[in-house]
């Protein structure tokens, strides 16, 4: 059994600049203004519509994500509609075979320190999970099969793909006090970068 912490990295070449030029392109159709368009119009213009709360004109522009997390965020993530999701899949992956480590690996609970005992009831039940799980594939039961008993705290990956307005829904949601604590720590270093990389877009969600 092999624990680790989730994981996320942004899979597209995300270029602010361009991408705030292309949404200010999109969004002065309406006034038909493309005239007033500058080297620096883009920021302010986003900006503007931003404030108005003109979101549909920022769904022009979509950005694809790679997160590793553990199957019970990945059940809540694949709730936002709008988006495209390739995941890992269980029925088909074989974690008994050595590209795996011969082993399941899972997702380390952020919510208990390791001299808990909670965490060790947890880990415990890992374990007795990946000996029954080898066994059941042992005995030839089908990956799909043995699945069956597999926890929430198997890492999956995920590949998710949302326009930019999708994406502000999702950081508003998923970085929130009221959200699972694991589903913030994964959302959270995740919005830090969108912010850092697509300027205005994001600036006002607020982490508390």
């Amino acid at each position: 059994m092999r624990i680790i912490k989730p994981q996320v990295l942004i899979e597209s070449y995300v270029d602010g600049d361009y991408i705030l030029k292309r949404i200010e392109l999109a969004g002065r159709t309406s006034y038909k203004s493309e005239d007033k368009i500058t080297p620096e119009s883009a920021k302010d213009f986003v900006k503007m519509i931003h404030d108005y709360g003109h979101l549909s004109v920022i769904e022009h522009q979509s950005v694809t994500v790679r997160i590793i997390c553990d199957r019970g965020v990945s059940h809540e993530i694949v709730r936002h509609r709008l988006a495209s999701y390739t995941q890992e899949s269980t029925r088909y992956c074989n974690y008994t075979k050595g590209k795996f480590g011969s082993e399941i690996t899972v997702i380390e609970p952020c919510f208990w320190s390791q001299d808990d005992e909670k965490y060790q009831i947890w880990k415990q039940t890992i374990e007795q999970i990946e000996a029954s799980y080898n066994k059941l594939i042992e005995l030839g039961a089908a990956p799909q099969e043995a699945r069956s008993i597999l926890p929430n705290s198997l890492k999956t990956e995920i590949v998710m793909t949302m326009n930019l307005r999708e994406w502000h829904h999702f950081f508003t949601l998923r970085t929130s006090k009221a959200a699972h604590p694991q589903m913030r720590e994964v959302a959270i270093p995740l919005l830090k970068e969108f912010k850092k990389l697509i300027p205005v877009v994001f600036d006002d969600i607020d982490v508390e």
